[in-house]
Parts: C-alpha cells; sequence; structure tokens
C-alpha cells in the first residue's frame, strides 16, 4: 500500500503512553488492564513493518525487542519482519536497504549509531516508506516520520529530586554518582538533569565514576568510587543492569549507610526495591516500551489513522515518555511490566 509521509506541522511532545492503555496508577490501582477498545484498534488493512535494532546483549535492548514483538502479536493486522539484531552498522544499514526494497509499509528503527543510520534512513522516507526512530535520533529531522525518545534528562532530574527530598536537609550531604559511558550525549544528558536537580535544594556530585553499562563495568566502578568515598548519604547509578555489579560491590564492601537509586528500571532493580532489606530504594523509569509504541505508531500511520486521545488528525512528530520514580510505594504498579537484567 502507498503512504504519504510528508513532514506536516511542527513539532509535539508528549510525556506518558501512546498507546491505548493508561500509565501505572500512582495510587496503587492496576493501572495496567486493558482501556476501552477504540475505533484505532478495529483490524484494518494488514501493513508490513520493518524492525531493526542493535543486538540484544543488554536487559534493556532485550526488552526493547521482545516488548516491540510482544506489542506487533496483539494485531492481527500487522506482518513484523524483524531483522537480526546487531551492533555493526554497515550490516544494520543493508537491513533499512532490505526493507526498502521488500516495499515494506513502515519501519521502526532503533539505530546503532543515529547518526550513521541517517542516510538509509532518509532514503526510506524518500521512498514514500514513513520510518519511526526509537531512542537514538537522526542526524536530520526529515529522517523520521516519527522519533520516539526517552528522557534521559529527565532521568537525571527525577533521581536528584528524589534524593534531594531524602537527604537535601542535610547541606554537608555526601552525594555520589556512576555514570554509563561518559563519551555518549544520553550520559552527559542524565549527568546534567542530575547535577542541576542537586543544585535546587542546595547540593551537588562529590564523588563520580563512569561504568560501561555492564555488570562487570559497574561493580569495577563502584568498587573504586566506595575506596575513595569512605562516606556516602546518597547514590545514583545511572543503569540498573550495571547496578547488578554496582550491588555487589555495595555488598562486598559491607557499605549500607546511604540511599541508593537506580536507572531504567529493571525488574530485578524492583525486587531489590520490594525487597525492603536493601540499600537501592529507588530506580528511575528509561522505558523500554519505547520501541513497542514505534510498532503501535506505524500501524498508524501506514492505515492513515491518530492516536485516539488526540484532537489532532495526525500522529506526533516526537513524542518523548516520561521518567518516573519507582519506589516501595508504587513498585507494585510497574513491576509486572519491567525487563530483566
Amino acid at each position: 500500500m502507498s503512504t504519504a509521509v510528508a513532514l506536516a506541522g511542527a513539532t509535539v511532545l508528549v510525556a506518558g503512553c501512546t498507546s491505548n492503555e493508561p500509565e501505572p496508577s500512582a495510587s496503587g490501582g492496576d493501572g495496567g488492564g486493558n482501556a476501552a477498545a477504540s475505533s484505532n484498534d478495529e483490524t484494518g488493512e494488514t501493513v508490513r513493518i520493518g524492525f531493526s535494532a542493535p543486538a540484544a546483549d543488554h536487559g534493556w535492548m532485550a526488552g526493547i525487542s521482545e516488548a516491540a514483538q510482544d506489542a506487533a502479536g496483539e494485531y492481527e493486522d500487522i506482518d513484523l519482519i524483524i531483522a537480526e539484531g546487531t551492533n555493526d552498522v554497515s550490516t544494520q544499514i543493508s537491513q533499512v536497504e532490505t526493507f526498502i526494497n521488500e516495499g515494506v509499509d513502515a519501519i521502526v528503527l532503533l539505530p546503532f549509531d543515529g547518526a550513521a543510520m541517517t542516510p538509509v534512513a532518509l532514503q526510506a522516507m524518500e521512498a514514500g516508506i514513513p520510518v519511526i526512530n526509537v531512542d537514538r535520533e537522526f542526524s536530520s529531522p526529515f529522517a523520521a516520520r516519527a522519533t520516539i525518545l526517552g528522557d534521559n534528562y529527565g532521568m537525571g532530574v527525577s533521581a536528584g529530586t528524589y534524593i534531594c527530598e531524602q537527604v537535601g536537609d542535610n547541606p554537608d550531604a555526601v552525594v555520589a554518582e556512576i555514570a554509563g559511558i561518559d563519551s555518549l550525549p544520553l550520559t552527559q544528558d542524565r549527568s546534567q538533569g542530575f547535577a542541576d536537580a542537586l543544585a535546587d535544594c542546595g547540593l551537588d556530585v562529590d564523588n563520580r565514576v563512569a561504568a560501561d553499562f555492564t555488570v562487570e563495568g559497574g561493580e569495577e566502578a563502584a568498587a573504586n568510587l566506595l575506596q575513595a568515598a569512605p562516606q556516602i548519604d546518597a547514590l545514583w547509578n545511572h543503569d540498573d543492569d550495571q547496578g547488578v555489579g554496582v550491588l555487589a560491590a555495595i555488598a562486598n564492601a559491607g557499605r549500607d549507610e546511604f540511599v541508593m537509586v537506580g536507572g531504567a528500571g529493571s525488574a530485578n532493580a524492583m525486587r531489590e526495591i520490594q525487597s525492603g532489606d536493601s540499600v537501592l530504594q529507588a530506580t528511575v523509569i528509561y522505558p523500554h516500551t519505547q520501541a513497542a509504541d514505534g510498532i503501535r505508531l506505524a500501524r498508524l500511520i501506514a492505515q492513515g489513522k491518530s492516536m485516539s486521545d488526540l484532537v489532532s488528525p495526525e500522529v506526533p512528530r516526537e513524542i518523548v515518555l516520561n521518567a518516573p520514580v519507582v519506589t516501595s510505594e508504587n513498585v507494585e504498579d510497574y513491576i509486572d511490566r519491567a525487563f530483566e537484567s
């Protein structure tokens, strides 16, 4: 089927979910059940959607691909073509070129490298195939019909705000940070948001190390941090996968004097929070459902539909998902949809 993919209107920023399902209820209710069906849920013309993402070598990335497949499985009118996950840019470019040659109706693409994948995404758009850009942005606004992003800066703000609530009444509180890969813009955005939120309550980061989003890297970075900082009041670790190693290092050091906040929202982190006997008392969500929302948006765009709760007749150009804090008070609302590290 042919699909119009012209870029129309200004960018629209939306916080929250792109599906017809509500976000988890803050009041402790289910919040995860199916919402009343809209006309968008009615089976329409079958759309062929190509999906490509990096290799699932990280719990969050594995969750991305699994959620995308689950979303496609909810609709009889989606024919999902899944390319094998790869961290090789040339291979991913070839995958998208194959989608173009096969004449798919839409492409959902989480690039290994957004800038490197921009030219082939532009080719798809020029061929009349709408591209949904997920998580890592292209370098041209013309390379995607819609973009779905997590809020990296917002993650830092959420983590810093929570820590201010916990220790902000102590002007001498020692705050530590275990970042991800420092060269990545997403890490820089998270750290900036964290610093800005801490500054709002008169605190700053006293000790900071960077890891690499792996269990091993997290354990090594945390061990170095704990050795350098004999007293810590609050700690933010950017990533729950590397947090497995961070928690191991904390246990090995016998340290428990601080409040720890995680990042991304893995199921194992939430189980730690549920236990009530861990230094990990909160984690900040970085939604692994971005590609799943991308699949749903691709279906709507290919079928000429819009989002059911919007008055606007077209799907927004950009959607930025929220970065809520999960604690013992609301963990039940989130854990069933969390990814495994």
